[in-house]
């Protein structure tokens, strides 16, 4: 959850399952379409045993099947690691320097997050949503929500905890020229001379986007492991 008020795995797929604002599906109704199913009852069974899909079982077939998804093997992966397929295009280069310079301070590690809460400047009020606050009670945390990942940016639209963006384009128009002054907003988005948010010319929103595409493992995306079961098992 953005907010981080969820912790564990288990409890990671349990929430936007029951969220309200999310699949707003009560822990029963999924139980009970589990156990209508017959390709789930024998999958089931065949790990935890004959009898009904409980919330025990359920909840850790989630969080197994949460930690099995790891994408390592992007192009950027693979020109990290110095492999065949994995080389960049002069824009992507340009992309990818850009991004050091001017994203890294938020999109930091292998995972392209720093894991932290800030404040991006999407609203100069909180009222419908006031982020890690409502989890905290504390006003500094009011507008900040968990810096996201960057795998697999390309493919995860819509953008922002909200999904306010439909893409990647206007989340860089965004940085350029949207990001709204509020108490908490993260100091690295007040630059010189009060302007907010982060300088970006068309030429360089361009290069960001071809460096971001860069970030799409296919091979993750996919693998027939992860896929839904055929009905037909």
């Amino acid at each position: 959850m953005a907010d981080g008020g969820v912790l564990g795995l288990e409890l990671q797929a349990l929430a936007p399952l029951t969220d309200a604002h999310e699949m707003h599906l009560p822990l029963a109704d999924a139980l009970a379409k589990l156990n209508a199913d017959p390709v789930y009852q024998r999958r089931f069974a065949a790990v935890y045993g004959p009898g009904p899909i409980g919330t025990p079982q359920f909840l850790r077939a989630l969080a197994q099947f949460t930690a099995a998804l790891t994408s390592a093997n992007s192009r950027y992966d693979k020109y990290m690691r110095h492999e065949v397929g994995g080389a960049l295009t002069a824009p992507e280069l340009r992309g990818r320097a850009l991004f050091q310079d001017k994203c890294s301070g938020c999109h930091a590690t292998d995972l392209f997050t720093d894991e932290s809460f800030r404040n991006n400047g999407l609203d100069h009020t909180f009222a419908r949503d006031s982020g890690r606050a409502h989890i905290t009670a504390r006003p500094t945390d009011r507008g900040r929500f968990k810096v996201p990942s960057l795998r697999n940016v390309a493919r995860t639209a819509p953008y922002m905890h909200d999904g306010r963006f439909t893409t990647l384009a206007a989340v860089l128009a965004h940085y350029d020229h949207g990001v709204q002054l509020s108490p908490t907003l993260d100091p690295l988005l007040h630059q010189p001379g009060g302007r907010l948010g982060i300088p970006l010319s068309a030429l360089e929103q361009a290069n960001l986007l071809a460096f971001l595409n860069t970030l799409t493992d296919t091979d993750f995306l996919t693998d027939a492991r992860l896929a839904a079961p055929k009905q037909t098992e």
